[in-house]
Parts: structure tokens; sequence; C-alpha cells
């Protein structure tokens, strides 16, 4: 997983595959531009305007998704929603299937960091395993496969982890009143429209073809 620092306290994840299937769709997109307008001129783009419909698909299921962490709590930006997780109202992390954020309200998964395969476990290191927060490990220093470094489920919450860690030591957060503490979910409605729009209008221009 890839991380950017928005900010001194924020850092954004991406899945580390994010990029490269975006760019592999946006690239094929181009291509079936520039072949329909090559051979048919303007006509051409008229007809393969329908592949825009793939680059925004491509943008918002591969490069859209993230987790951001920073001094307010955890953030997941899933395709039809987010989820906002103050620090005062988390439960624990877990990555069993991906990096899961517990609280009173619910559980809630970010799309951006799912648990490795096992191709992703077996690539993993003596080191991926040390230096983890402590409530990481679960019975005799045990860990789950997507809690290694090197997964993006383990890279978000080795952040997560340390960050939650850092504000409870400080005396920071009011780890006994966690109910008290509200969840926000954004339904993504602007995105969810759009997408409605651009495959409706795809329906209709292949009907009337």
């Amino acid at each position: 997983m890839e991380s950017a620092n928005k900010s001194a306290s924020t850092v954004m994840f991406k899945p580390r595959s994010a990029k490269w299937f975006a760019g592999i769709t946006w690239t094929l997109v181009a291509v079936g531009i520039i072949a329909a307008a090559v051979a048919e001129g303007v006509d051409g783009l008229l007809t393969a305007w329908p592949l825009l419909v793939v680059a925004y698909f491509g943008w918002w299921v591969f490069w859209y998704p993230s987790v951001q962490i920073d001094d307010d709590g955890v953030t997941l930006h899933n395709l039809l929603r987010s989820v906002s997780v103050p620090w005062d109202a988390l439960i624990s992390v877990d990555t069993k299937f991906a990096l899961a954020l517990v609280t009173t309200r619910g559980r809630f998964t970010a799309w951006a960091a799912p648990a490795p395969g096992v191709w992703g476990t077996h690539r993993g290191k003596p080191e991926h395993v040390r230096g983890l927060p402590a409530t990481t490990y679960g019975a005799s220093q045990s860990i789950r496969p997507g809690d290694l470094k090197n997964t993006d489920s383990g890279a978000a919450a080795f952040h997560v982890r340390t960050h939650w860690a850092e504000l409870a030591e400080a005396g920071m957060l009011d780890v006994d009143s966690p109910e008290a503490t509200n969840v926000t979910k954004t339904i993504h409605w602007l995105l969810i429209g759009c997408a409605t729009v651009l495959v409706a209008a795809c329906f209709l221009a292949f009907a009337v073809a």
C-alpha cells in the first residue's frame, strides 16, 4: 500500500495496485478513442464516447478508495460511502479479510486495504512481524496474515494502531465511553449519480444505434 502525507499529521493510503489498474484502464480507453478517431474521424469520436464510462469506473473503483488517518480519527473512503471513525469511538482494529475498524456502532471495512492472499502471505519476512504495536499481537505473539507490514491491510493497520496508541498514552482519548462518540457515514450520492447517468446513457445510445 502506498502512502502520501497530505500534512504533517495526515496519512493517506491507497492500494499498491491502484495506480496500475487505473493506469491500464485509462491507457486502454485512450487507445480505443485514438483508434476510433484515426479510423473514422469525428464520427469515430462520437461512437467511442462510451469508453469514457470505462475510464470513470476505473477511477472510481481503483483510484478513489483510500484510508485517511489524521488527528481526528480514521476515514474510510469506500465506493458507495465514506465512514469517519473518531479515535474515541475505536474499540479494536481487525485485518481478517481487510482493514476493519470495530466500534460500538458497528464494524467498518476498508475497500482500499484488503488482506493478502496466499501469495502475499508467503512474501512475509521476519521484519514484517517485528516492531508492531502491542495491540497487533494475540496469544503467544501471534498475528494474522493481514497484519504483516508488507501487505495493504497490515500497512494501514500499523499506522492506525500506532497513532491510536500514541494518543492513548498521551491521555488524549476517552477510552471509557466509546459508545458516546458518533461515527459519521456519508453516502457518495454524486459519484453514484454520475455512474448511473453514464450507464443509462450507454444503454440508450446502444438502443437507438
